[in-house]
């Protein structure tokens, strides 16, 4: 493969819903151009980009994948993304990494949930797109109905720029507006060849229709055409071409495609299409990079003379090779066997074996140039996100704002002895993957780990087994509750031990208040008269402190009090600091009791984002889980609600959330406040919690 200039390159992102057909079109396109020499299937497991274990066995993408198409002397990068809304973040670091995209919709299915969200972060980034109707040849294809959707539901600027001639199995042309030409593909046809006939007659009146709203459209997004459309002349091919572009550049246009990747028709139209209408790197406005170790902004552009500045935005790890990383070069040029420089980790990292990728299948090549995208393997201290730049020059580019996780399972080792093996798998799995986040939470003696979705976590679980050997078992996360006080209450604790000998003798008498909520604990030394001597007094609060780290309701720390310490006394021998440590567990477990002790759960604070059909749905839902609605308001096409609800009650909430919504609801959540649990939920809880302590006792 030859290098290729910057303006002979255009990155597409190929998005849409899962099942849509996205990688069948990938795989048709490259193999049409030649890039690919197989024309594979997802269905048997041989598609060029869906080529992991993972990925041939469920039948769907579940990673970025790159492939190349070389077509009319330019280079297209295209960026395989997965549909599924679990692996979302794939589909948004492809969008980064692409000037334009192919937004494929599946013909019978039309518009769904993904397509929707794909097409907000093309919207965020400004993206030009081609949409593509796919899988024409289908049962209940249907072209009219797919056009509809998305004028209503992605933009009314749609614009159809061929028409299928047939549709399911019948499908078997497409009228390409443009050269107002038929093009009747050959049976069997391996490459999408076909013949150009004149427009049927039974089309005639549709082929007017459609060309005329195309002309319109593209003579109103420019004053010069547009007065010349309307004194009567004719707008040439040529002209129409390059208004179209233009219109797309500005979000004015989007024109439809249609076609059937599987039989490979449409795609040598799409392919000249992409080529023509996408704009190269160099089309795109300027961008900004920050210089490391300053505020200093440089605004960049692609220039293979400019300083260097490539962003890693996908890692994947691979079996005898490591970590490979994909990155694109945004400006200057990189070469095979050169350093670069990673700024914030102050990390030289050597480019050996520069690479382009189709499929799993990688090429070695001697430079890419500013705009390009490729991969390079074993580097040490890059990851996702990271910016390779110049010792010289050190920059850092934006970062990809990837999906915060939304659903949290705790997982346990089948083998005892793994659990380092299963810590530095959920690590090298963070690195591949920015959206599925781990910790071990020492409270809670669990570990958590958080993705986008039940799939999405059941492939990371599926990954520890096959990648590192560690089989692991997923159990529902603890919650941690907190107890306090409501009333005040005093006593005395006191130590007394004789063992013959020097004995042991620590007493006090403490005081217990409650505090407002957050306010921690507070320790008031109000001794007088030296009755407990001023070095065994920090050992009566530290007693106190370890007491209140189990509470006399469940267990679980106590927040939120204040003690004094008002009297006591000790004795001249037996006294020592241990005694009144003791002394102090035993008074605050003496007094708690007496000072009406009460569970507290954490809230947390959701922002619910839902189309307004499902409002009520949702707003009874979160009710139900004993939800505190704050108030509803519009936010673009979905409505936002705002609740606080107790963390317990959202166990598997964005499964549920899916379901109420039929995919499109989405949420985020922070922690808001502990908050007393009501007297019929506390004592199931205390019930559950003593129940969890004897076992682990027994264990």
């Amino acid at each position: 493969m030859r290098v290729y200039k910057t303006g002979e390159i255009r990155n597409v992102a190929v998005v849409g819903h899962g099942a849509s057909g996205k990688t069948s079109l990938v795989d048709a396109l490259a193999f049409v151009a030649g890039t690919s020499k197989r024309h594979g299937s997802v269905k048997d497991g041989t598609a060029l980009t869906d080529y992991t274990p993972d990925e041939i066995e469920r039948k769907y993408s579940i990673n970025l994948a790159l492939a190349v198409a070389e077509w009319m002397d330019t280079k297209l990068n295209l960026i395989d993304t997965p549909g599924y809304l679990d692996f979302t973040g794939d589909a948004l670091a492809g969008v980064w990494a692409a000037d334009g995209a192919v937004v494929v919709l599946a013909g019978a299915a039309g518009v769904e949930v993904g397509t929707e969200k794909v097409w907000d972060y093309c919207e965020q980034r400004r993206l030009p797109r081609i949409i593509f109707v796919s899988m024409m040849d289908k049962e209940h294809a249907d072209f009219e109905k797919v056009y509809t959707q998305v004028k209503q539901r992605l933009t009314p600027k749609v614009i159809p720029v061929e028409i299928p001639v047939g549709e399911g199995p019948e499908f078997h042309g497409i009228i390409n507006l443009f050269s107002r030409k038929c093009h009747l593909y050959k049976k069997g046809t391996k490459t999408g060849e076909y013949d150009e006939v004149d427009v049927p007659d039974e089309y005639r009146s549709r082929f007017d229709k459609y060309s005329q709203e195309l002309i319109e459209s593209i003579a109103a997004s420019d004053d010069t055409l547009l007065e010349r459309y309307l004194g009567g002349e004719e707008i040439g091919r040529d002209e129409a071409i390059a208004a179209m572009k233009k219109g797309m550049g500005t979000g004015e246009i989007f024109p439809l495609f249609c076609g059937a990747a599987e039989l490979t028709y449409g795609t040598r139209a799409l392919l000249s299409k992409i080529a023509e209408l996408l704009p190269s790197p160099a089309d795109r406005p300027p961008f900004e990079a920050q210089k490391w170790g300053s505020a200093e902004r440089v605004t960049l552009s692609p220039s293979d003379g400019g300083p260097l500045a490539a962003q890693v935005f996908k890692t994947i790890s691979e079996p005898h090779v490591g970590d490979v990383t994909y990155f694109r070069v945004f400006s200057g040029t990189v070469r095979n066997g050169q350093d670069v420089w990673n700024a914030p980790r102050e990390a030289v990292e050597k480019l050996n074996h520069l690479c382009v990728a189709v499929g799993k299948e990688r090429t070695e090549i001697a430079e890419l140039r500013a705009g390009d995208i490729g991969v390079v393997a074993k580097l040490r201290d890059t990851h996702t996100n990271d910016t390779l730049s110049s010792r010289e020059h050190p920059l850092v580019l934006p970062k990809i704002p990837f999906p915060e996780p939304v659903i949290t399972v705790a997982v346990e080792v089948k083998q005892r002895g793994e659990e380092d093996k299963l810590s530095t798998g959920l690590h090298k799995l963070h690195e591949e993957d920015p959206t599925f986040h781990h910790e071990f939470n020492a409270e809670l003696g669990q570990t958590l780990i958080r993705g986008l979705g039940e799939r999405h976590l059941e492939i990371v679980v599926g990954r520890l087994a096959r990648k590192f050997g560690v089989h692991a078992n997923v159990t529902k996360p603890k919650i941690a509750y907190r107890e306090t006080l409501k009333g005040r209450a005093e006593g005395q604790g006191k130590h007394k031990k004789q063992t013959g000998g020097r004995g042991q003798y620590g007493d006090c008498w403490i005081r217990l208040a409650p505090l407002p909520r957050g306010s921690g604990f507070v320790f008031e030394d109000k001794i007088v008269g030296g009755v407990i001597p001023r070095q065994y007094i920090p050992a009566v609060e530290r007693g106190i402190v370890e007491a209140a780290l189990r509470g006399p309701i469940a267990g679980y720390p106590v927040v939120d009090f204040k003690v004094e310490l008002y009297d006591g006394s000790y004795h001249d021998v037996d006294s020592n600091e241990q005694s009144f440590k003791m002394a102090g567990i035993l008074a605050f477990r003496n007094v708690t009791p007496n000072a009406r002790p009460t569970l507290l759960e954490p809230i947390l604070e959701l922002e619910v984002w839902t189309p307004e059909d499902y409002l009520g749905a949702v707003m009874g839902d979160l009710s139900s889980r004993r939800g505190q609605i704050l108030g509803t308001e519009p936010d673009g096409r979905l409505t936002k609600v705002r609740a606080h609800v107790p963390e317990a009650e959202l166990d598997r909430y964005a499964t549920s959330l899916h379901s109420i919504t039929h995919g499109r609801g989405t949420y985020r959540q922070k922690f808001y406040i502990y908050q007393e649990v009501p007297p019929e939920v506390a004592g199931k809880i205390a019930d559950a919690r003593k129940k969890e302590l004897l076992e682990a006792k027994a264990s």
